[in-house]
């Protein structure tokens, strides 16, 4: 038969019944047409729970094809040789028997021979991958080889094959750097090409071999990616954002992508790939109300089957950009009976992150307090990396504060004061210096003299204050060192641009929990957030905004 018109029957049967029944009717076939035979018996008798029917194997027309392959191995041709030893390991067959022993030693013999093509080269290396791993010393060679071949004349396939063969070889990339350089190069002008499969596979190997300098590619590759979102994987949407975050690639077409298909898809999606699209919605604090409101109905239905990670992974956020979504009266109860059921199998750091961010949107776990607070459970984190570190014993100790300030009834017990700390460390709470500058200079203006405020005031109690200013019983302000007769204290919250969400005017959870705390601690809190005053073009303007934020109806100074 002729050989397209033998592929094209071939690849019209879907059982490997019709391949054998399509087989057995025919006289000769050429290496490549059985080889082919034995790609697509893979492709159809292979799924990623692995072979589907062992007994295909023993079958006499799959016997014969195999005798083929194993006693004429040298007289086959590159294509029909790599084709069968890569539909061969698909097929899980014993690395060690005649069959394939015979395959890999003649398929590294025309190797060493240099008789072996680009696409060979990739198939051969291909099938080592899945067969040896990253210690297959062959990968090596395959790796000397390829880089004497013209990398402008490749397939994105045979490109593909390459950044696989280095992810495993070179790690770093240190080792092969100028292939990179050329490889980057040449991929640069092939994304438009590149299938969903490719593009992540790509961006997964940029990361592994941490090309940050190929700025070019990467922006190119995570573009491309935008129209690719509702076609990908799991795991090669998990390889995407991953490399999203690795190269600080933000794009707002991409979050529209995820919004358009998350939402729809999240009960199909599996929870680890819902975990890392949260993640990167919260590294980039992106808040996407559709994305987080479909992510809070797949917690409400699947909570149960999820691991202790994942149920972090999907509720952290909430806390972090301080949003609760419409179903949260029962996302938080369905949390709490997760939590009961299952508290002693978190680990630690991962329980205390949990419910830390809970009470960053009021949400109050007093009932596993307990266990917070207690003396084994602080040896338990102390034991465990990060250990007790600045960031723990301050969430530590903003938890304590929450249940003193906003839960009166909780009669627990207490945090230690040897793991509490003075002051909440400044991750997303420092001021924007421009902007904090504007407001100190219009106030400058407003008071006539400096002694009037304090900046960057640490107070008592954990946080610190963006400006302070004091006011007596009859409403004047008071220099700022003044301890007596103080009758009012205002903190002036400076709240710039790294304060809240992405886009948005939805202030961060830290940021939210402060301004509240103070506020129950007697401060009368005035926020200053960046949109208010980014259009003011001068001083007198920012003087004039900042008399009725602070004092809408007078102001005195005293003498």
């Amino acid at each position: 038969m002729d050989e397209q018109l033998f592929f094209k029957k071939l690849n019209n049967l879907c059982t490997s019944k019709d391949i054998f029944y399509f087989l057995s009717s025919l006289g000769v076939m050429s290496d490549t047409m059985a080889a082919a035979a034995l790609q697509r018996i893979s492709e159809v008798e292979v799924d990623d729970n692995g072979l589907k029917n062992p007994a295909l194997l023993e079958n006499e027309v799959f016997r014969a094809l195999c005798f083929q392959f194993e006693f004429e191995s040298s007289r086959l041709s590159n294509t029909g040789l790599l084709n069968a030893l890569q539909a061969l390991v698909k097929l899980h067959i014993d690395p060690q028997s005649t069959l394939m022993t015979s395959l890999l030693s003649e398929s590294e013999e025309r190797l060493s021979r240099g008789q072996l093509t680009a696409e060979n080269l990739c198939a051969l290396g291909e099938s080592l991958l899945e067969l040896e791993g990253p210690s297959c010393a062959v990968l090596e060679q395959i790796v000397k080889e390829m880089q004497e071949r013209d990398i402008e004349r490749w397939s994105p396939r045979e490109i593909v094959m390459v950044y696989k063969i280095l992810q495993v070889t070179a790690r770093e990339g240190k080792q092969y750097q100028n292939l990179l350089n050329r490889l980057n190069s040449t991929t640069l002008h092939t994304v438009p090409q590149l299938s969903p499969n490719f593009a992540s596979v790509i961006l997964n190997s940029l990361v592994v071999l941490r090309q940050t300098q190929a700025v070019l590619l990467v922006t190119a590759l995570c573009k491309h990616s935008v129209k690719h979102v509702p076609y990908f994987t799991d795991h090669e949407l998990v390889n995407v954002l991953e490399a999203f975050l690795y190269f600080g690639q933000k794009l707002q077409i991409f979050t529209e992508a995820l919004e358009r298909y998350v939402p729809g898809s999240i009960l199909a999606m599996h929870p680890q790939t819902v975990s890392k699209v949260m993640h990167y919605c919260c590294k980039k604090m992106i808040l996407s109300k559709p994305i987080f409101d479909a992510v809070a109905e797949g917690f409400i239905s699947s909570a149960d089957r999820l691991t202790t990670d994942q149920i972090a992974a999907y509720i952290i956020p909430f806390g972090t950009l301080n949003y609760l979504p419409p179903s949260g009266t029962s996302l938080f109860r369905k949390l709490e009976a997760v939590l009961h059921a299952r508290l002693r199998h978190f680990q630690p750091h991962t329980l205390l992150n949990l419910l830390h961010s809970c009470v960053l949107i009021q949400r109050y776990p007093v009932n596993f307090l307990t266990k917070i607070f207690s003396p084994y459970f602080l040896q338990k984190l102390q034991a465990q990396p990060p250990g007790l570190n600045r960031v723990v014993t301050s969430q530590l100790t903003q938890l304590f504060l929450t249940v003193t300030l906003e839960c009166p009834f909780y009669e627990g017990p207490k945090l230690l004061s040897k793991y509490q700390v003075k002051a909440c460390p400044t991750l997303h709470s420092s001021p924007d210096v421009h902007l904090f500058k504007r407001v100190k200079t219009g106030l400058l203006y407003l008071l006539k003299k400096r002694i009037y405020f304090a900046s960057e005031v640490s107070t008592p109690y954990f946080y610190v204050v963006d400006i302070e200013i004091k006011l007596d019983e009859e409403g004047f302000v008071l220099p700022a060192a003044q301890l007596e007769e103080v009758h009012r204290r205002i903190a002036l919250c400076v709240d710039g641009q790294n304060r809240f969400c992405a886009h948005s005017h939805n202030l961060l959870g830290q940021e939210a929990i402060k301004q509240r705390h103070l506020q129950l601690l007697g401060y009368e809190v005035v926020q200053i957030p960046f949109f208010e005053i980014e259009s003011l073009q001068n001083t007198r303007k920012m003087a004039d905004y900042l008399h009725k934020k602070i004092f809408p109806c007078t102001y005195g100074l005293s003498n």
